[in-house]
């Protein structure tokens, strides 16, 4: 009887380091945006910070994960080991 290996989703989190984890990523952006309100009390000093940060964790969130599966490289860097 033929055994069939589960193959484990290859995830692009377990080649980066800790500071560069989902959750680093989260605790920073909330850190700086909550920290700009607590900081100016300024809605539009706020929104100026959260602007480039939003973009910055949605890229590395959303984006980031998928062309990296999407490419093959993490396949073949598996496969290698």
């Amino acid at each position: 009887m033929k055994q069939v290996s589960e193959k484990k989703p290859v995830s692009p989190w377990s080649y980066k380091p800790w500071w560069c984890q989902p959750w680093s990523i989260l605790l920073t952006g909330i850190t700086l945006i909550s920290g700009s309100w607590l900081l100016f009390k300024t809605l539009w000093v706020t929104i100026i910070v959260s602007i480039p940060l939003l973009i910055w964790m949605g890229f590395f969130l959303l984006v980031w994960p998928k062309l990296m599966i999407q490419s093959g490289v993490l396949e073949s860097e598996q496969k290698s080991v």
